[in-house]
């Protein structure tokens, strides 16, 4: 699995050096950048741009590639044991997704489940700096069996909708918690907000009707968790 770009290159090298495959360089680096390249211990193998860019697929790689080993996702079960789960059920947006976990991971979520049949890791980690290979990541394409369960071990949902309470004036339950978000154009379907336990959103201001998922996922997140 290839990821590339100078920010992710180092964040592998420095706490996820276990997954380096292979190393890759394309452009000359000043000394400093050189030396803590080699003080890692990997092999460097020159690319020349044109298979810079074959291998990033016309990404902005900026000269710095890792193949890396592809990251497993975590069992439903192994998160149950978290105080906060995010849910993202409708969102195809790779920027959008990489941009929720790492928000997530940074404010302290203990784990991410996504609904859908795949989830394209090579961008989630770049757009997530990294944080995508920290943040347990549960796949499935059964948002209401996944509900059920959880609500089973005793998680409160939360749903995030434009016509919800406004969140700030809302008492946090003290039960665990997963916070559910639906897709910018659609939102969540009726069915998965029947079947949770209460409906929030956020207050707009300026005749502005919406915000995007992942600024309205960071005010609900902080939120729900400094309440």
């Amino acid at each position: 699995m290839i990821v590339y770009g100078k920010q992710i290159f180092f964040y592998i090298l420095e706490h996820h050096k276990d997954l380096v495959k292979e190393l890759y360089l394309a452009k000359e680096c000043d000394k400093a950048t050189f030396a803590k390249i080699v003080k890692s211990g990997f092999k460097i193998k020159k690319l020349d741009f044109k298979t810079a860019q074959a291998y990033a697929k016309g990404g902005n790689h900026q000269g710095f590639l890792l193949d890396i080993k592809q990251n497993s996702f975590a069992d439903l079960n192994e998160i149950k044991k978290n105080d906060f789960i995010v849910m993202l059920y409708g969102i195809s947006d790779v920027g959008n997704i990489g941009a929720i976990i790492r928000t997530a991971y940074a404010l302290g979520v203990g784990a991410l489940i996504f609904i859908g049949e795949k989830l394209a890791m090579e961008g989630i980690i770049r757009t997530s700096s990294g944080a995508a290979l920290d943040l347990p990541i549960v796949l499935s394409n059964n948002a209401l069996n996944v509900i059920n369960e959880l609500k089973q071990v005793g998680f409160y949902f939360y749903a995030s909708d434009s016509s919800g309470k406004e969140i700030h004036s809302i008492k946090i339950n003290d039960n665990k918690k997963v916070l559910i978000l639906g897709s910018e154009g659609y939102g969540l379907s009726s069915k998965i907000i029947k079947k949770c336990d209460e409906c929030v959103g956020i207050a707009m201001k300026n005749n502005f009707d919406s915000l995007n998922v992942n600024a309205a996922f960071a005010i609900l997140c902080d939120r729900i968790i400094n309440a």
